[in-house]
């Protein structure tokens, strides 16, 4: 499984409790874009809109910008697929705290495109300073062992 986008900022700035893999309804130059590493999920959310889990604010780039339909939206909501029982259970998580289903990563599954959804609850900047501080930590801990 290669990683065709990844959502850096979403490591940064939520705390992610749990992971979910869904797949993704889309067009058939979409998919040759995201495998050509034209998708960008950061800033993307997911939102449930009768009874279904929508993707948005994805930006696919297309393939080839001369052969894409005129009234193509990069940003268009995409449609998740997600079992029902996946569904409720999230719909009754997100209705007790305050939580944010937020794309983590694109991925290939076979010759499928799937996508790593995460459910999030996001950080104060305390939390983003005590980060930011480990990783420098790490980093100079990795100094050291490395000379």
């Amino acid at each position: 499984m290669s990683d065709l986008s990844k959502n850096q900022k979403a490591y940064f700035n939520y705390f992610i409790i749990e992971t979910i893999e869904a797949g993704l309804e889309l067009k058939g130059f979409e998919v040759k874009a995201i495998k050509s590493g034209r998708a960008n999920i950061g800033g993307s959310f997911a939102t449930i809109k009768d009874g279904q889990l929508w993707l948005t604010n994805a930006n696919i780039r297309p393939y080839q910008p001369k052969n894409t339909p005129v009234d193509y939206d990069s940003k268009r909501p995409r449609r998740l697929l997600i079992k029902r029982s996946e569904i409720n259970s999230l719909i009754a998580k997100l209705n007790g705290e305050r939580l944010t289903i937020v794309p983590l990563r694109l991925y290939n599954k076979g010759s499928l495109i799937k996508v790593e959804l995460g459910l999030v609850r996001g950080k104060k900047k305390s939390d983003k300073r005590e980060t930011i501080k480990k990783r420098a930590i790490e980093r100079e801990a990795g100094r050291t062992f490395k000379n």
